[in-house]
C-alpha cells in the first residue's frame, strides 16, 4: 500500500499483536498513516517498496533483531535519513547507547504511555520536515552560488579581457602613431620618386638614341650591371615597393581606427560595419594566408548599403574579431582530418551586409566552408563555458560573450545555421534606431 502524499506515514515493527493494536489505534486517532510488520524481514521489505516518514521499531525480535534492522537502513543512501525511535522493555543504559549510536533518534520504553509516544512522534516528523526544508534551502541557495560564482568567473574573464584589450589599444595606438609619419613620408614620396626615374630614364633614352655608338668603358658598364634588365626591371621595383607602402599604410590606418575603437569602449558612437570589419580582416590577415595544410582562405566581401548605427564600437568590433577567428578555426579543423584532399579544397569566408526586410535592422553574415557542426553542438553554442575545442585552445566564453553583445547589449538577435561537414553561418541583427 503506498502511503497518501497528505499524510505522514509511519511504520510500527514488533512481533507483539497487542503492541501492534495499541500503536495503530494510537496513532490512527491522531490522523497518521499507519502501516505494520510483525518481524525485521518483513519490514525491510516494506521500507524499501514504500518509505516511511518515521519507524517505530522493536529491539528484541526473533530473527533480524531492531538493531540489525537499524544498522541495515543507515547503511543504504535511500533510508539512512528515516527518523528511527527503538521501543524496548530494556530500561538499561548500555541498549539504549547502542541504539543511538546506531542512528536511532529516540526510544519509548514498554509498557507504552500514549502522551508520550504522541510526543515523541510529533516532534521527530516535525524535525524531519525541518531538516528536508533545510536541505532543500542549502540546495536552492548551493545552486545560487554556483550560478554567482559562474558569472562571477564570466564577469572576471570580461574585465581581463577587457583590460587585455584597453593595454593592446593603448599600444596600437602608439605604434600607428610611431609609424605613420614614416610611412607617409616614404607613401606621398613615392609619387616624386616615380617621376624622377621616369625622366632619368627618358634622358638615357635620349642618349642611347642619339649616341648609339657610346665610348668602350661606358659599353662594358653596361655589360657588367646588366643595363637592359635594369631599365625593364626599376618600374617593376618601384611599382612593387609602392604597392608595399600602400599595405603598411592600410595596416597603420586599421590599427588606428582598431585602437580607436578600444579606448573610446563606454560609450555608443556611430559605427561604421564595413571599415571595422576591413580593419579586422587586415589584422587577421596572417592567418588567412597559405599553410602546409592548406591553400590561402579566400574572403568574399559582399556588402550592401548599410547605414551606420549606435552602439559600443569596441564590443562590435570584438564580436567581428571572434567571429571570422571561429570561421578560420572551423577551416583548420576541417583541414586536420588525415584523409582530407588539400588541392581539392579551396577554403572560403563569406561576409554579407544587408538593411532587413522591415527596413529597421542591418543583417551581417559571417560564413565558412570548414567543419561545421552537429544539431547538439548547434544547440549549445552559446551557452557559457561550452566549447568543442581542445584544452588551452578554447574557453567556452567566445561566443557566449558575443551572445550577450549582441543580444543583450544592443538589442539585437544572433543565431546560427550550420550543416556538419559543409559549413556554418553566424547571423546577427542590430536595430538601427539603437538607444
Amino acid at each position: 500500500m503506498l502511503n497518501s502524499p497528505n499524510l505522514e506515514y509511519i511504520l510500527v515493527v514488533d512481533d507483539t499483536p497487542a503492541h501492534l493494536k495499541l500503536m495503530v489505534e494510537t496513532l490512527t486517532d491522531e490522523g497518521y498513516e499507519v502501516s505494520t510488520a510483525i518481524s525485521g524481514e518483513r519490514a525491510l521489505k516494506k521500507i524499501f517498496y514504500d518509505l516511511p516518514n518515521l519507524i517505530l521499531l522493536d529491539i528484541q525480535m526473533p530473527g533480524l533483531d531492531g538493531f540489525e534492522i537499524c544498522k541495515k537502513l543507515k547503511e543504504n543512501p535511500e533510508t539512512k535519513d528515516i527518523p528511527v525511535i527503538f521501543m524496548t522493555a530494556f530500561s538499561d543504559i548500555e541498549s539504549i547507547v547502542k541504539g543511538f549510536r546506531l542512528g536511532a533518534v529516540d526510544y519509548i520504553t514498554k509498557p507504552f504511555q500514549v502522551v508520550e509516544v504522541l510526543a515523541r512522534v510529533k516532534t521527530h516528523i516535525h524535525l524531519q520536515k525541518l531538516r528536508k526544508n533545510l536541505e532543500k534551502e542549502v540546495m536552492k541557495k548551493n545552486n545560487e552560488l554556483t550560478k554567482t560564482l559562474e558569472e562571477l568567473k564570466i564577469s572576471q574573464s570580461q574585465l581581463i579581457h577587457q583590460e587585455k584589450m584597453l593595454s593592446l589599444g593603448e599600444l596600437m595606438a602608439g605604434i600607428a602613431h610611431e609609424l605613420n609619419n614614416p610611412i607617409s613620408a616614404i607613401f606621398n614620396n613615392f609619387y616624386h620618386l616615380e617621376a624622377y626615374i621616369k625622366d632619368i630614364l627618358n634622358v638615357l633614352f635620349l642618349y642611347q638614341k642619339y649616341y648609339p655608338n657610346p665610348d668602350k668603358e661606358i659599353m662594358e658598364n653596361a655589360e657588367e650591371i646588366d643595363l637592359n634588365f635594369l631599365l625593364k626591371d626599376l618600374p617593376d621595383l618601384v611599382a612593387s615597393m609602392k604597392l608595399g607602402s600602400e599595405r603598411i599604410k592600410s595596416l597603420s590606418t586599421s590599427l588606428r581606427t582598431f585602437s580607436r575603437t578600444e579606448l573610446n569602449s563606454n560609450q555608443k558612437v556611430y559605427f561604421a560595419f564595413h571599415k571595422h570589419i576591413d580593419s579586422t580582416l587586415l589584422i587577421l590577415n596572417h592567418r588567412l594566408k597559405a599553410n602546409k595544410y592548406r591553400s590561402g582562405v579566400k574572403v568574399v566581401k559582399e556588402y550592401g548599403n548599410v547605414p551606420e548605427i549606435k552602439c559600443f564600437p569596441e564590443q562590435l568590433s570584438q564580436v567581428f574579431m571572434n567571429l571570422i577567428s571561429n570561421a578560420i578555426d572551423a577551416i583548420d579543423e576541417f583541414v586536420q582530418n588525415p584523409e582530407f584532399d588539400k588541392f581539392k579544397y579551396h577554403p572560403q569566408i563569406t561576409i554579407y551586409s544587408e538593411i532587413n526586410q522591415e527596413k529597421k535592422g542591418v543583417i551581417i553574415r559571417v560564413k565558412d566552408n570548414g567543419s561545421g557542426m552537429s544539431e547538439e553542438v548547434k544547440a549549445q553554442i552559446f551557452d557559457k563555458l561550452f566549447t568543442t575545442k581542445t584544452v588551452g585552445k578554447g574557453t567556452g566564453l567566445g561566443l557566449y560573450i558575443v551572445y550577450k553583445i549582441i543580444v543583450i547589449n544592443h538589442s539585437g538577435k544572433l543565431w546560427c545555421e550550420s550543416t556538419l561537414g559543409q559549413t556554418s553561418e553566424f547571423i546577427m541583427e542590430l536595430p538601427i534606431d539603437s538607444k
